[in-house]
C-alpha cells in the first residue's frame, strides 16, 4: 500500500492510503473514523480498482487542529488528496458521514466525479429524518462499554456479531482527541445538502440498509428522489455497516454499478 500526505487549502497534512490497481475509486469513511473503515471490504474493490482512502483532520496520521470542522472542510481535504495524486476525476463512494462528504464533492465539484454511491448516509438538515431519542440514550450511556456495546448493535446484527468478536474498525478511531470527536460531531451535526442535490449531475447509487436506525433507513429514499436520475437498493435486513456485514451483496452492487 502506498501511503502519503496531502497538503489541505489551511496547510494541514491530510494523510493518504492507496492500493490496487485500475480506474481510481475514492472511499470515504465514517465519522471519527480513519481509513481503517474500511479494511474489511477493501480487497473487494482493490482488484479491479486502484482504491484511494484517507484519514480525516483529526483522526489516524492527519493533522488534527483543534479549530472547527465541517463537510466542506472535509471535501476539500479530500480534492488536495485527488490533487496530490494527480487525479482529476475519480469514483466516489462515501458511507456514512463520508456520504455527506461525497455529496459536498459531487455537488460542489461535479467534474471531479464520475460515478457516485452514497451509502447509510443522509441530506441533513430539517429535512433529514433523524435517530430516535432511544438511539441517542443508549449512546449516551455513562457506562463506556454499555455504550460502545449499544454502538456495535447499531452497526451489526446480533447473529454477526455473535460470530465477529471484533475488534470492529468501524466503531471510531481510539486514538482520536476527544477535541477532534467534538469537531466531528458538529461537523457531520451541521450538514445540510438539500439545496446542493438536485446540482448532482453524476450517475448515482444510494445504499441503505433497510434495519438501520443509527442513521435512519428513510433518508435513502429522501436522497435517491433528490438527486437526478438517482438509483436506490435497499440491502435487507441491514443495519449501518451494511457494507461490511451484507459485503457479498453490497460489494457486487457496487462493482456492477461503476462497471
Amino acid at each position: 500500500m502506498k501511503t502519503g500526505f496531502a497538503k489541505a487549502t489551511d496547510g494541514a497534512q491530510i494523510a493518504y492510503q492507496v492500493d490496487g490497481n485500475g480506474p481510481p475509486l475514492l472511499l470515504l469513511s465514517g465519522q471519527a473514523n480513519n481509513h481503517h473503515w474500511w479494511d474489511g471490504v477493501r480487497d473487494d474493490f482493490a482488484h479491479v480498482r486502484t482504491t484511494i482512502t484517507l484519514d480525516y483532520r483529526g483522526t489516524g496520521d492527519s493533522d488534527k487542529p483543534d479549530a472547527p470542522y465541517s463537510i466542506e472542510i472535509f471535501a476539500r481535504d479530500a480534492l488536495a488528496v485527488l490533487d496530490e495524486l494527480g487525479i482529476e476525476s475519480a469514483d466516489v463512494y462515501g458511507t456514512s458521514m463520508g456520504g455527506r462528504t461525497a455529496q459536498v464533492v459531487a455537488g460542489r465539484y461535479p467534474n471531479r466525479v464520475r460515478k457516485l454511491i452514497l451509502g447509510c448516509t443522509s441530506p441533513g438538515g430539517k429535512h433529514a429524518i433523524e435517530r430516535g431519542d432511544a438511539v441517542r440514550r443508549s449512546l449516551a450511556q455513562v457506562d463506556r462499554e454499555a455504550a460502545r456495546q449499544a454502538l456495535a448493535e447499531l452497526m451489526y446484527t446480533p447473529a454477526w456479531l455473535a460470530d465477529h468478536p471484533g475488534p470492529y474498525q468501524t466503531m471510531g478511531d481510539p486514538d482520536m482527541p476527544d477535541y477532534a470527536r467534538r469537531h466531528h460531531l458538529r461537523a457531520s451535526g451541521g450538514h445540510d445538502a438539500w439545496d446542493l442535490l438536485p446540482a448532482i449531475s453524476s450517475q448515482t447509487l444510494v445504499l441503505h440498509g433497510t434495519d438501520d436506525v443509527f442513521n435512519p433507513a428513510a433518508n435513502a429514499p429522501l436522497l435517491a428522489e433528490r438527486i437526478p436520475d438517482a438509483r436506490l437498493h435497499m440491502i435487507e435486513r441491514a443495519r449501518h455497516a451494511y457494507f461490511e456485514e451484507f459485503r457479498d451483496v453490497a460489494g457486487p452492487l457496487v462493482l456492477d454499478f461503476l462497471d
